[in-house]
């Protein structure tokens, strides 16, 4: 998958507050993933980003 930092990642699941939009702030093993309703920041493994990805809208 062809993700950059400063992506917006649209997930399956929604955040709590309501959103399902996570930008992404840090990439390698680990994704550091901002969430685009509450600004509540995330640790996630790869794995569990790739599997969870419904839509990636590109930084403008």
């Amino acid at each position: 998958m062809d993700i950059q930092v400063g992506d917006v990642l649209k997930l399956k699941k929604p955040h709590p507050c309501g959103s399902s939009e996570w930008e992404v702030l840090r990439i390698g093993a680990d994704f550091r993933l901002k969430c685009k309703g509450c600004e509540h920041q995330i640790m996630i493994a790869r794995r569990l980003v790739e599997k969870n990805i419904k839509d990636i809208l590109k930084k403008n």
